[in-house]
């Protein structure tokens, strides 16, 4: 009977099992992608010999490292760009963080099975490994795992590559999400540095994060515009948020909440002490398994979901042009001037997000308008006789504001669903440092 190795066996069950989910994609919100990187990284660790001498300690990634050192000719093109990407990636800061940046690296891009072959064919460094104990240096184990390799290439990866500041301390990677923010005086989140990370304590109420709320206390931002924010030092995201104000924002947020809506395992110790500093900070124990997360709960009758969001159901009554002053008084006289056009209404889907609106018909999923919070000059709601009508002016032109403003009206189910709609869109562009 051949010989088998645990570590292949293993890996076999979890290529099995990435091959047996439901999506056809992989991203990094798959069950058994963090098992797989564990699995292939324990491979290229099993054997590897430690240097005489040296206060450094080897890892797969000084293999890989090498390669392209030893390149004779163009053929470890692929390899050398991959290695290089990695080692100016500055959210790495340990060997270990690099080889797992380089193993999704090959994973996405299908070409695993290529720098195994290229190690194999290095001889200065295929010598590195232990030909007793290696897996790679062992006939018998090699060809199932090139096979393994083969299996995964043959695989759609989507990973992803920006979400890398926890590459150094785990394979098991947190929610990473966008945010974008108007331009504004102030986003309003509270800030702490722990062990180089920057984390948002409390967010101040009435500011931008704080209607919008995207951003929550416990979470991490890792990213600002572009910018990496891994191994802050303190009061650095201050004085970046301060350069750029005034100008749009986007914002990576790591969430302290994994994918299972459990807490993300690396940010345990750090949250408690992040909690002992401020022990009003709220981090609300997991669902239950058959439970609805609040922020997942169903939408009313006059609301859907669109996108994964909710978005309100409203009449669209039309719009009039209204000369050129388009402060929040003459919304009283410009409202009776659109429903005079006595247009027919039509059912739309009004999507307030972070930076813009857009209206899109119902029926036939045609987008109406999209306008950014900057552009929206005032918003109110109608008064007597309905109070279910609300509107908005807006520039007819945004880069030539002179040519005057316009009105757009819609209408509301309830009086209520009228007055947060309203105080939404306010929200959106009351911040922002330039007004139409």
């Amino acid at each position: 009977m051949a010989p088998k190795d645990p570590l292949l066996s293993s890996l076999k069950v979890c290529v099995l099992n990435l091959q047996s989910d439901e999506d056809s994609t992989i991203t990094d919100a798959s069950r058994h992608l963090s098992s797989c990187c564990e699995l292939l990284e324990l491979v290229l660790r099993k054997g590897l010999q430690q240097p005489v001498l040296s206060l450094v300690h080897r890892d797969y990634w000084h293999c890989f490292e090498q390669l392209p050192h030893h390149d004779t000719c163009s053929r470890l093109s692929a390899l050398s760009l991959a290695v290089e990407q990695t080692r100016v990636c500055r959210k790495l800061l340990s060997a270990q963080g690099r080889g797992r940046y380089l193993l999704r690296l090959a994973l996405n891009r299908k070409t695993l099975p290529q720098f195994i072959t290229h190690l194999l064919h290095t001889p200065r460094v295929l010598e590195w490994y232990s030909p007793t104990l290696s897996i790679l240096r062992n006939e018998e184990f090699l060809e199932p795992f090139m096979s393994l390799l083969l299996v995964l290439s043959h695989m759609q990866f989507k990973l992803d590559m920006e979400n890398c500041s926890f590459l150094d301390e785990s394979c098991l990677l947190p929610v990473c999400e966008m945010y974008e923010v108007v331009p504004c005086r102030e986003v309003g989140m509270v800030l702490r540095y722990l062990s180089g990370r920057v984390f948002v304590l409390e967010l101040v109420p009435g500011s931008q994060a704080h209607v919008d709320k995207f951003v929550r206390p416990g979470d991490i931002i890792d990213e600002i515009n572009g910018t990496s924010l891994r191994n802050s030092k303190c009061g650095q995201a201050g004085v970046l948020l301060s350069r750029l104000k005034g100008c749009p924002l986007s914002m990576r947020v790591l969430r302290w909440r994994a994918h299972d809506g459990t807490m993300y395992r690396p940010l345990v110790k750090l949250l408690r002490a992040l909690r002992t500093e401020n022990p009003t900070l709220q981090l609300n124990p997991a669902p239950l398994p058959n439970s609805v997360p609040p922020e997942q709960t169903p939408p009313s009758t006059s609301q859907c979901l669109k996108e994964g969001r909710i978005v309100n159901i409203v009449q669209f009554l039309g719009k009039a042009s209204i000369g050129l002053f388009g402060g929040k008084e003459v919304l009283q006289q410009a409202i009776p001037q659109v429903l005079q056009q006595n247009l027919p209404s039509k059912e739309v889907l009004l999507d307030m997000k972070e930076t813009h609106l857009t209206c899109t018909e119902r029926s036939t999923k045609q987008e109406l308008f999209e306008h950014h919070y900057p552009e929206i000059s005032c918003v109110g709601r109608y008064g007597q006789p309905d109070y279910t009508i609300f509107a908005f002016c807006v520039a007819d032109s945004p880069e030539t504001p002179q040519s005057g403003f316009c009105c757009v009206a819609l209408k509301a189910s309830t009086i209520k669903e009228c007055e947060e709609i309203v105080c939404r869109i306010a929200a959106g562009f009351k911040h922002t440092e330039w007004f139409v």
